[in-house]
């Protein structure tokens, strides 16, 4: 990939110049910590290879017994491959090879940041003993900014460049203590002397050798973003963008980079036709994985993005067994199957109830690398939280550990928090039976709503039964046409059609009210009059309901399917620039009618009334058993003193 137009290409042969001072700080340099303290397994003796270790573990990760600062000699080349020269582990050349390659690159933005800001010519005037006074301050301000972006650009850089190498799972080291920003070659010492302390206490196989370095990676560049968001000088650094062109590694300031790396799926995918019933939520499924491959990578932003009408977020419920895995694996089949014929990276993941997590804060950490890993602009994402109820807990919910609460505030603010960025290369979709426990807050940054109620119709039963049954039968089919039911346009123009009323009888009373009063819901004003009627009803009815209203109503403007050839063939659409793809979708856009809106209110309120109504339900029933519970208590109690 050729550089951007605000990217100024790193050249490679001032990459390769600092090959020599990279491979020299791999092999060895002393190091005396200042703000942190040594792993006291290793005060005694220098670094001596993985074939000698671990000497001890600690029982938390991250927390280790340390000893006073003293001078080691840091020796990570033989800490890697443990004394071994002849024959190398794979992993182990690897990584040092990739630590060599990121400490190159690093140093070259330290001295482009240098150039660019002046500090090349402080440096020669410190050096040869004529630097003014008056300027003594910016000489250290830009020594630090020059730390900060060569610390930067090494964790990037390593993250990016062993990204290929990693497994499944991570692995917890604890934060990075010994970031130093006097000048760059004592802040490459603190980082690559904390990493040989962290490769000593975890590292015991080659899988953790390459886990520890990448959570050390990701480590110290959060660090280091702390550190230099509030530095004086810091836009020398974060002013410019670099491409290291062999990698195809962009370097933008404190934005992490990653690599355009997919997921192995072994999930059984299902065909459309293989989701029996409900209608709503498989068109929406289906047009929204054809929305996603619309991404444009160059740009990284989709036009249903930007024209309206993405869902970005999306809730589906209903009863245990009615389809929602199913629904789950038909929308993860075509995304594959889309990503596969264009070449993009498709990333699938899910957040269970196994990264609910007793250690403290650890929750909250799975949760983010789930977000992450789903956001990430270089692949088509979509990440689902299958029994959102039991993993988010709701606020205020004795019942809820604190590690459920971490997660309901990681997903809160990735959902709809003040940095939430939407691309379009992306979506969530929350699952639930009980959608009625989920935290009201996080339910409504559900943009869009799937009701997932299986299977309705006499068409519909004979078709799952057919589809359940097989082939090896004989049984003849009799009077039904199969799957003619699931002819989904027709289906799905039934749904919608089904929503000119309320379904829930309570949500029902206040439309034939608003209505009677005021006649056809047919302006902006009297649209606006029976919102505020809804809201009258139930208060938890707000200001992102209407949002999420009106999201679905613009999603029902671009209620058409993408040709099924633009996906076949991606000459016709998908290798096409921003500009054209947008153009291409403006002209597929229908009108918004007031029908449309109407239908969407009463699909939203239905939700949230149906909601409503089962968590006051569930909540009088609870409180119904502990006054039994208090009565049965207290007669025995007092049977006893008798």
């Amino acid at each position: 990939m050729s550089a951007g137009r605000d990217e100024m290409e790193l050249a490679e042969a001032s990459i390769r110049a600092q090959y020599p001072a990279a491979r020299a700080l791999l092999m060895g340099f002393d190091h005396a910590p200042r703000l942190a303290t040594a792993v006291e397994a290793l005060a005694a003796e220098r670094s001596t290879g993985i074939g000698t270790r671990p000497r001890f573990r600690s029982t938390t990760p991250g927390l280790v017994t340390r000893t006073s600062a003293r001078a080691e000699g840091v020796r990570l080349r033989d800490r890697i491959l443990g004394g071994d020269e002849d024959l190398p582990s794979v992993a182990g050349a690897s990584v040092l090879k990739g630590l060599r390659r990121a400490l190159a690159i690093a140093l070259a933005v330290g001295e482009a940041v240098a150039d660019a800001s002046g500090l090349t010519e402080l440096k020669r005037a410190n050096f040869e003993g004529r630097l003014p006074v008056e300027r003594k301050l910016e000489f250290s301000e830009l020594l630090a900014v020059q730390s900060i972006a060569v610390l930067s650009s090494f964790a990037n850089a390593t993250g990016f460049l062993l990204a290929p190498l990693a497994a499944e799972g991570s692995l917890e080291i604890g934060d990075v203590e010994e970031v130093l920003t006097d000048n760059a070659q004592l802040a490459l010492h603190g980082a690559l002397w904390e990493l040989d302390q962290d490769l000593a206490v975890f590292a015991d196989d080659e899988i953790k050798l390459v886990q520890v370095v990448l959570a050390y990676a990701e480590a110290l560049m959060r660090k280091v973003q702390m550190r230099g968001m509030g530095a004086a000088r810091i836009g020398a650094f974060t002013g410019s963008t670099w491409r290291v062109a062999a990698d195809d590694f962009p370097i933008a300031g404190f934005e992490p980079a990653r690599k355009s790396r997919g997921t192995s799926l072994t999930m059984q995918f299902k065909k459309p036709h293989e989701v029996v019933g409900n209608h709503i939520a498989k068109y929406q499924a289906m047009r929204l994985a054809k929305m996603l491959m619309a991404y444009d990578f160059e740009r990284k932003l989709n036009p249903f993005a930007d024209l309206g009408g993405f869902i970005f977020t999306f809730m589906g419920d209903g009863k245990p067994g009615t389809g929602k895995t199913t629904l789950i694996q038909m929308m993860a089949g075509l995304l594959h199957e889309y990503c596969d014929v264009a070449g993009y990276a498709f990333r699938y993941q899910n957040l269970s109830i196994d990264q609910v997590d007793s250690y403290q804060g650890k929750s909250g950490q799975n949760a983010k690398s789930f977000i992450s890993n789903i956001l990430d602009p270089s692949v088509i994402g979509f990440g689902t939280i299958d029994d959102i109820d039991q993993i988010a807990g709701k606020r205020g919910d004795k019942q809820s550990s604190a590690g459920q609460q971490e997660i309901t505030a990681v997903l809160m603010e990735a959902f709809a928090g003040a940095n939430t960025v939407v691309r379009g290369n992306c979506t969530f979709g929350m699952f639930s039976n009980y959608p009625e426990n989920v935290d009201d807050a996080l339910r409504q940054r559900a943009g869009a709503r799937f009701l997932v109620d299986g299977p309705q119709t006499r068409d519909d039963y004979v078709d799952i039964l057919a589809l359940l049954l097989g082939k090896r039968h004989d049984i003849p089919m009799g009077d039904h046409s199969l799957y003619a039911a699931q002819e989904i346009q027709r289906a799905v123009r039934e749904s919608y059609e089904g929503h000119a009323r309320p379904h829930e009888p309570e949500l029902l009373k206040v439309f034939a009210h608003v209505e009677s009063r005021i006649g056809p819901l047919d302006t902006i004003a009297k649209l606006g009059g029976y919102l505020k009627a809804i809201q009258d009803a139930d208060p938890r009815f707000t200001g992102r309901a209407i949002k999420n209203i009106t999201d679905a109503v613009k999603t029902r403007a671009m209620d058409f399917e993408l040709p099924d050839d633009w996906m076949e063939q991606p000459d016709l659409f998908l290798r096409k620039g921003y500009d054209e793809k947008a153009a291409m979708i403006a002209e597929l856009r229908k009108p918004v009618t007031a029908q449309m809106v109407v239908q969407e209110i009463n699909r939203y309120a239905d939700s949230e009334f149906r909601y409503a109504d089962k968590s006051d339900a569930l909540a009088i029933e609870a409180m119904v058993r502990d006054m039994g519970r208090a009565e049965e208590a207290k007669r025995r109690y007092l049977e006893g003193r008798g």
